[in-house]
């Protein structure tokens, strides 16, 4: 056993013994911020805490069971995460596998990431929360996460808190050893998910050990070209790559099909590829509230995949957004 192995179990038993020591308020919490309302920063403190006792014991490659429910980005916007979990159901009753990309260009980010990592903490083995590219403190500063964290509490603390969780979040799932999960896709460097299951995830994946290895598979994008093996991407990181190492990928690993997100779809989900064996699902719609896209839920039920389309939740979102929009606007133009 590597010393690495024994910290991460004795820093476990830490966070149990910490949250013994603990109370928590589930339901009321749940039904606050399913108004909408941000928790007090000492109850996000007890929600990050838990999540991450339960983040902890598990690995870079989660087993997951179905029936389950794969979720695409959610970007922050809250009261459409609510109108999905009306729609295919709440934890625990549905299980649900997560893609990343919780918070920033949304206006509701603590509120979406709070609410996920309460239920998280409650019924570990009920919902997994896998990392995006945007699980991390560099993009999070840009794209309006730490702002909208400072605009609410006054301060950067909760972020911190929200970003130490961050770094043990997982970075895969392979659902009935046949749906392998992953934000980005593939990687020219990890062949097998073997050699995934070797990364020390358990960091900040932009300055980690492994973090060229990580960041490609948070990162990578299939080609509209099926012929491209792998070639640098158009975001600055990443490859984009094609149909050949689709296939390879899913023959070595006996997978049948690779779901992801981390792409914009218009029509909610979308299969690439003459095998169809990769597909993008995107589960934030009418995206930044401006793009009219719709949404979609990957369903595996008893070796069947199926999508549930939804639309953005009818409800009191544009007034929060504008009242956001201008929070933003103010702390950009006066640089607060």
């Amino acid at each position: 056993i590597s010393l690495r192995c024994v910290a991460v179990v004795e820093l476990a038993q830490i966070w149990k013994q910490r949250m013994a020591g603990c109370s928590f308020q589930w339901d009321e919490w749940v039904e606050t911020l399913q108004k909408g309302i941000v928790l007090p920063e000492a109850d996000v403190k007890k929600i990050c805490t838990a999540a991450k006792s339960r983040l902890i014991e598990e690995s870079t490659v989660v087993p997951v069971s179905g029936p389950v429910c794969i979720v695409g980005d959610i970007h922050g916007q809250l009261w459409d995460l609510l109108e999905l979990f009306s729609i295919t159901g709440n934890v625990p009753a549905t299980s649900y596998v997560f893609l990343g990309d919780y918070v920033d260009r949304g206006f509701h980010g603590i509120e979406t990431v709070s609410l996920l990592f309460l239920l998280k903490a409650r019924y570990p083995d009920r919902i997994t929360l896998l990392r995006g590219n945007h699980e991390c403190r560099q993009i999070t500063k840009v794209y309006g996460f730490s702002d909208e964290v400072e605009c609410k509490y006054g301060s950067l603390e909760v972020w911190r808190l929200v970003m130490d969780v961050f770094d043990y979040l997982p970075l895969c799932a392979v659902v009935d050893s046949t749906i392998f999960c992953v934000h980005g896709g593939i990687s020219p460097v990890l062949p097998t998910i073997d050699q995934i299951r070797t990364l020390d995830h358990r960091e900040e994946h932009s300055t980690a050990v492994d973090a060229d290895r990580i960041m490609s598979l948070l990162w990578n994008d299939p080609d509209e070209d099926e012929n491209v093996i792998f070639e640098p991407g158009p975001r600055g990181a990443g490859y984009l790559f094609g149909a050949a190492p689709t296939n390879e990928f899913c023959e070595i690993n006996d997978i049948a099909l690779i779901s992801r997100s981390h792409q914009l779809v218009m029509s909610g989900y979308k299969f690439y590829f003459p095998d169809k064996n990769l597909v993008t699902a995107w589960s934030a719609p009418n995206y930044c509230y401006r793009s009219q896209n719709k949404a979609a839920v990957l369903k595996y039920a008893d070796g069947e995949v199926s999508f549930e389309m939804f639309a953005a939740a009818q409800n009191q979102e544009q007034q929060a957004t504008r009242q956001f929009a201008d929070l933003f606007a103010l702390k950009k133009m006066f640089g607060l």
